[in-house]
């Protein structure tokens, strides 16, 4: 009778997923961030880690316009409308050229906002809202 050993089961658990973020001009998106209160973990001068809270992102010194136009982020947030005080108070709008969009409620039960970084990448800051019947 042969024995049959039960191989280990990996570790497939997961630490960080990161998104590269596209920068036409790498200090111009910096100081864009860090205006917003990223905070810089790393740089080198063509890759920084970006963090918010437990949030962090990688922005890169690269961009192709086609690209960055139609790159999209999403941050959920516990407070939209405080963010979106926040993003109007820091003067982005205004210092980087950027939009920011109104609040809004959508139909997947989400209060959002929209606002661009200064490469045309697309945020969408968000907060969960109550489904009907919660």
């Amino acid at each position: 009778m042969s024995r049959v050993m039960n191989a280990p089961t990996p570790n497939l658990n997961t630490v960080e997923l990161k998104a590269f973020v596209p920068a036409r001009d790498f200090a111009r998106s910096l100081a864009f961030y860090q205006a917003l209160g990223f905070e810089q973990r790393f740089s080198d001068g063509e890759v920084a880690y970006l963090c918010h809270g437990n949030c962090p992102f990688l922005l890169q010194s690269f961009c192709v316009p086609e690209i960055g136009s139609t790159s999209m982020m999403h941050l959920l947030v516990q407070d939209v409308r405080a963010w979106h005080a926040h993003v109007l108070a820091s003067g982005v709008r205004e210092q980087f050229g950027v939009s920011v969009g109104e609040l809004k409620d959508q139909p997947w039960a989400m209060r959002e906002f929209q606002m661009t970084d200064p490469a045309g990448v697309l945020w969408s800051i968000a907060q969960n809202l109550p489904r009907v019947g919660d």
